[in-house]
């Protein structure tokens, strides 16, 4: 069940400010750590982003049932989330707003078509993006070192939970219904997956940085993303499979050991091992 809860109530309203006409940001007015206040950059531009992500929802869903409701129930949850965090990077200036504005214009032109072959892929998609999602909200609050920017991604990442055990039951009721099916879209999207923010301009500068500070990475991709998702939906245990299906499930419990050498490889890189 979910909570009810307001971004006016969390936002630092009083320690905002007008931006005058001759404005021009400086860092040194930013009380957050460039890695956090990258981390906040592209969490928020990824949810301004959403009306793409409702539109590939949308195109897959029947008229006038259930799903269209959720649908809508989750865009708005969603756009609250921008909201917040818009307005707490805004009042606190621990961003550039020109910047911001640039950005979110160059975003939401660029759009987002993700190539989904089946329903299988899209719901897969949506379990592993909103965990994702719920991992970089929640270690992006725990090092912000400000309790105001902590309450507000923790209650992000609380309603990203919930979305995820939506879309993990979904794709539950899949591999119940036709498991060949659901493994294929599981592997393929597991195989392939990238959060939907890396059409945002110096995204791989800002991921790095958000990646070196154990905001989200390809160990925290491992440990919170990956191996929960396989435990949950019982992959290994998958019995009477088809051909096909056994293949793919080999192949499926097989990424994780993929996904942890690229972790050790970067790790090695940037002096984080």
């Amino acid at each position: 069940q979910s909570k009810e809860w307001f971004p006016h109530a969390l936002v630092p309203y009083s320690r905002g400010r007008d931006f005058e006409p001759d404005y021009e940001w400086s860092p040194e007015e930013a009380g957050l750590p460039a890695e956090v206040r990258s981390s906040l950059f592209v969490n928020l531009l990824t949810e301004d982003n959403l009306p793409y992500y409702h539109l590939v929802l949308e195109r897959h869903l029947p008229e006038g049932s259930v799903w269209k409701e959720w649908n809508n129930l989750w865009t708005a949850e969603e756009a609250q989330h921008s909201i917040a965090i818009r307005a707490y990077l805004l009042t606190s200036r621990n961003c550039d707003p020109v910047e911001l504005e640039d950005d979110r214009m160059a975003t939401m032109q660029a759009g987002y078509e993700p190539d989904f072959n089946h329903l299988a892929e899209l719901f897969a998609y949506t379990s592993a993006q909103e965990l994702a999602t719920r991992a970089s909200h929640r270690n992006t609050g725990k090092i912000t070192e400000d309790e105001t920017a902590f309450e507000l991604m923790r209650n992000i990442a609380t309603d990203e939970n919930h979305h995820f055990m939506f879309y993990r039951g979904v794709m539950q009721a899949m591999l119940e219904l036709n498991p060949t099916v659901a493994l294929e879209g599981i592997y393929r999207t597991l195989k392939n997956f990238q959060m939907p923010g890396t059409g945002i301009p110096g995204f791989l500068r800002r991921s790095i940085e958000i990646a070196k500070a154990g905001v989200y990475n390809l160990r925290v991709h491992h440990d919170h993303v990956l191996m929960p998702l396989l435990r949950q939906w019982g992959i290994a245990s998958l019995e009477n499979l088809d051909a096909k299906a056994s293949e793919l499930q080999d192949k499926i419990m097989a990424l994780p050991g993929e996904v942890l050498a690229k972790a050790e490889r970067f790790e090695a890189r940037f002096g984080m091992a």
